[in-house]
């Protein structure tokens, strides 16, 4: 399955995919199985299919381009599609040297949706991106530990450490003490064992996140050895038996995870508050933020979930920058302009944080930046404040 770093390569190369004056198909479906134990996409398939095919001239070339697309997505759910498949995206144009890609993902799609332009439409894979990161997770008792990586939603890898496990003894006095001191000692190596691993996996994979979870005997004896590097990246720790479950362990730690998420949202976008109010580097609303995407300034680009309700009736024609009114046959302009947003990000390798409680972004019409660098006007000419 791609992992989350796949998908930022991904939107990276799709972003940077030139515009053509032949049709862009963009498709998003969910494809679990519904109560009778099939997919029921098919129908809203076949309908906007011949619905955005009819939008074109017959035998014009973008019609041609346009069926050729058609033809090619349908055959490709029939003899491709995965089984264990919950959502796919699909982009094609025939008319650009054939060009077409998939992504079948674990995790499902919301909404169903066919976009038509001249480049990919990139919106909910950024949101993928952003809602399913990759994490490493850690499950551990005194004498095992399974560590996990997780990304959209499913396990990706996994190991297992198991350590030599002490009976019970009824000694006292000087024994007892020694015998205690040797269980010490085995639950920091184990405890050390555990980690080394970890760290491995962490640096191999570029892991920026870490949960763990484990008894009260075990979370202390991790925490202590941890070292700066692993510890900046702990996310939470959970109190679970060794024996949960790998799915009920994923949806435990996905949930940790959108909670840190959410106030990881409040911390970055405080700190976006301090930059704009002193002028520093940081940009608010629709018309500045396009203009330092268009500069290659922006660093992180915030955009609230509920964007497209806020901006449901803004006039595109009050900036050059986003794209111009029907470009894209029956999606609203506020989509388009989250899309444009999404795209510019993802071509001068911004980073896209979404933003869910629309109260933080609320003031700046639901999108904000954090800049790389200010250009400033001096005199004659511009330069730029690094």
């Amino acid at each position: 399955m791609p992992t989350t770093t796949f998908l930022e390569d991904k939107l990276r190369e799709l972003a940077l995919f030139e515009p053509q004056p032949l049709p862009v198909l963009s498709l998003y479906v969910n494809t679990q199985p519904d109560g009778t134990g099939h997919p029921n996409f098919g129908p809203f398939l076949r309908k906007e299919l011949k619905a955005k095919a009819a939008t074109y001239p017959l035998r014009s070339p973008e019609r041609d381009s346009f069926d050729r697309d058609a033809e090619k997505i349908m055959a490709w759910f029939e003899s491709e599609l995965r089984p264990s498949a919950n959502g796919v995206a699909i982009f094609a144009c025939a008319g650009a040297d054939d060009f077409f890609q998939e992504l079948q993902l674990d995790v499902p799609i919301d909404t169903n949706e066919l976009f038509v332009y001249d480049q990919p439409h990139l919106y909910t894979l950024a949101r993928l991106n952003d809602q399913y990161p990759s994490y490493a997770a850690v499950i551990a008792d005194t004498n095992s530990a399974r560590i996990f990586v997780f990304g959209l939603a499913t396990k990706l890898e996994s190991d297992t450490i198991s350590n030599k496990k002490l009976g019970r003894t009824q000694v006292g006095g000087w024994s007892q003490a020694r015998y205690q001191r040797r269980v010490e000692n085995l639950h920091m190596h184990h405890g050390k064992e555990v980690l080394d691993a970890l760290e491995k996996v962490v640096r191999e994979e570029g892991i920026q996140h870490i949960v763990f979870a484990g008894d009260e005997a075990i979370l202390p004896v991790l925490h202590e050895q941890l070292s700066p590097f692993l510890a900046g990246k702990v996310v939470d720790e959970l109190r679970l038996n060794v024996t949960t479950p790998e799915h009920e362990f994923l949806t435990v730690t996905l949930s940790a995870m959108r909670e840190y998420d959410s106030r990881n949202d409040a911390d970055e976008i405080k700190a976006f508050m301090d930059q704009y109010r002193s002028g520093g580097l940081a940009a608010a609303g629709l018309h500045d933020v396009l203009a330092a995407l268009g500069n290659g300034q922006v660093e992180t680009l915030f955009i609230s979930t509920s964007f497209e309700k806020m901006n449901s009736t803004a006039e595109q024609s009050d900036n050059e920058s986003a794209p111009s009114e029907g470009e894209t046959a029956g999606v609203s302009p506020s989509a388009q302009l989250s899309d444009e947003l999404v795209t510019r990000a993802k071509q001068t390798s911004a980073h896209v944080q979404f933003v869910e409680d629309e109260t933080l972004l609320e003031p700046f019409g639901g999108v904000a930046a954090m800049l790389r660098y200010r250009i400033q006007s001096r005199g004659k000419g511009n330069e730029q404040e690094k």
